[in-house]
Parts: structure tokens; sequence; C-alpha cells
């Protein structure tokens, strides 16, 4: 689910209106509209912040970066070990994870 998709359902499972959110957060409501439908992509990391925290739930869980829940604890561990890697590194253990998804599947 993207961001925008996510906004929409914590917004609509509290029963707020865009304004409501708005308000909350300190934006206008038709930015919260454009995030919601998806003609705003990029917002700032104090956004992300602010809505996060008016929601109650993290921003990796917003932007939908959270491992899912009941991965095995040592999957979580790596997952989260690997925002301190370069991005040389990151590239590297992505390639070799598509070689092994490739071997696989052959």
């Amino acid at each position: 689910m993207g961001l925008g998709a996510e906004i929409k359902k914590l917004r609509i499972k509290r029963g707020e209106s865009l304004q409501d959110v708005a308000n909350a957060v300190k934006a206008s409501k038709a930015h919260i509209w454009d995030i919601e439908r998806g003609a705003s992509k990029n917002p700032t990391m104090d956004l992300l912040s602010r809505l996060a925290a008016h929601f109650g739930v993290s921003i990796a869980s917003l932007v939908g970066e959270e491992p899912p829940k009941g991965m095995q604890s040592e999957l979580v561990a790596l997952y989260r070990d690997l925002k301190d890697l370069s991005d040389s590194d990151r590239d590297t253990i992505r390639a070799l994870a598509k070689r092994l998804s490739e071997k696989k599947k052959a």
C-alpha cells in the first residue's frame, strides 16, 4: 500500500476529514488531498513525521517500509542493519539477493 492510500485508510479509520488532518499537521487540505491521491509523491520528512505522530504510527509504517509482523527476529535485525550500510554495500546485497532469488526459481 502506498503512502497516500495508507494516509487515507488511517484518516477514514479515525473518522477525520481532509481538513481535520491538515489542521492537525499544519498543512493545507489541498496538500493532504494531493498526497492521498498520489499527485504529491515527495512530502518532506517534517510532514511525514507530523503525519506519523498524528496517526500514532511510525514513519516506516506510514510509507510501507516496516518489516511484516511475524518476520523472524534475525531477519528483522538484518532489515534494521541495512540502513547503516553505504549505498554501494546495499547495492551489493540487493544484487546478491536477486541472484539467489533467481537461483531458487530455476
